[in-house]
């Protein structure tokens, strides 16, 4: 079905009751025009673009979830996340009838990572080096493949004038580093080596 297909030939019913699903219109309609609570849908993953939106068949409608509703944590690619075929169950954020489109998400049905770090903020840890930047270093602080990774900046790597990060660390290195701050809104994890080193070793 084409993206934001509706089935036709549907009117308003006489004496149906006011916040009851009509039909031609995706589920959780009534739900979202009241302001209850953010519904539920299942669905079927019926396309995953090229650009990476997954497209769900939720009963007649085409509904869509963007990339960053995918998953709180990283991927490649949606194929990592979702495959064709699957039913999935998703939270409907909003149902706009007039550009005929309904946006999804799962990231709303799991919990988010992120916050168990804030209570970590000033807490040494160990982590693996997953990318090298010009302005620092990537390191996953959490043991896990898709773990969450945290920023040091390249004054946070050591002591000096440093050209570039790559003559202090290399991907794939075991780094120890401090947890500086945890930015929530910005979705950011700043990290430090030099200061979660012991006095003199700077």
């Amino acid at each position: 079905m084409p993206f934001g297909g509706r089935q036709r030939g549907t009117g308003r019913s006489a004496g149906r009751p006011g916040g009851a699903e009509r039909p031609g219109r995706p589920p959780g309609f009534a739900a979202r025009r009241s302001g209850a609570r953010q519904p539920l849908c299942t669905g079927t993953v019926t396309k995953i673009a090229s650009f990476g939106v997954t497209f769900v068949d939720i009963g007649g409608f085409t509904a869509m979830i963007n990339i960053p509703e995918l998953s709180w944590r990283r991927f490649d690619h949606p194929s990592d996340i979702v495959a064709v075929g699957q039913e999935i169950s998703a939270e409907i954020l909003d149902v706009d009838l007039v550009h005929e489109r309904v946006p999804l998400s799962l990231r709303a049905l799991q919990e988010d990572p992120m916050p168990q770090f804030i209570q970590q903020v000033g807490q040494i840890t160990n982590g693996v080096v997953t990318k090298v930047v010009p302005f620092g270093a990537f390191v996953r602080i959490e043991d896990r493949e898709d773990g969450l990774e945290g920023l040091v900046h390249l004054t946070e790597l050591t002591e000096g004038h440093v050209d570039r990060p790559e003559d202090v660390v290399q991907v794939g290195a075991s780094l120890t580093v401090k947890i500086l701050d945890v930015d929530l809104p910005r979705r950011r994890i700043t990290l430090s080596h030099l200061q979660a080193l012991p006095p003199g070793e700077c």
